[in-house]
């Protein structure tokens, strides 16, 4: 079973683990892993809840994939579990205290190239959810601007004005700590 370049699986095993195919299913959700993942790590508020989110969602792909209508949806819909995922799981933190990020001394070079990976995450992290969400698929993964606004249930226009917003207060927040950053329009890794 062959997969697409993004790493999403074809149409044909999507069609085989609706049918049941427990070799299919398996493909699927190994080929899902990556990308789930990764959009749980930019939307949840911690790593643990990241973790969380993302296996949530690939169980939900083992136990509900017959109910896809479309294999072609299959990115938005997994997109459109982490995200609610991650909503319900930063509700539950805001009850809760954060706990403090632990501290590990390094050397220098590695030190301020953390910092400045932190800095980057922590001003995504800092966007409102539907700026963050919208620049995350968009620029981070990579969607394109039909697909990222079918993920977020959006029309094309109100993905395109949260994307720019994002993209503004991203660059307005990067710029005002101090350092020329990476211009807005580029992905974010």
């Amino acid at each position: 079973m062959s997969n697409t370049s993004k790493g999403w699986t074809t149409e044909q095993v999507i069609a085989a683990a609706q049918q049941g195919d427990l070799r299919a299913i398996a493909t699927l959700i190994d080929c899902s892993h990556t990308h789930v993942h990764r959009f749980a790590r930019v939307l949840c508020s911690t790593p643990e809840d990241a973790e969380d989110a993302a296996q949530e969602a690939l169980i939900v792909l083992y136990q509900k994939i017959g109910t896809l209508r479309a294999a072609a949806a299959l990115a938005s819909w997994m997109f459109q579990i982490v995200r609610h995922e991650c909503i319900r799981r930063s509700r539950l933190a805001f009850r809760a205290p954060a706990p403090s990020p632990p501290t590990q001394p390094s050397v220098e070079e590695g030190a301020l190239a953390r910092m400045e990976a932190e800095r980057i995450v922590a001003s995504i992290a800092a966007l409102p959810y539907e700026q963050r969400a919208v620049l995350v698929l968009r620029d981070i993964q990579g969607l394109s601007g039909k697909a990222t606004a079918q993920a977020l249930g959006l029309s094309r226009s109100a993905m395109k004005s949260r994307l720019h917003r994002g993209r503004e207060t991203l660059r307005s927040r990067l710029g005002a700590s101090g350092t020329e950053t990476i211009d807005a329009g580029a992905k974010v890794a």
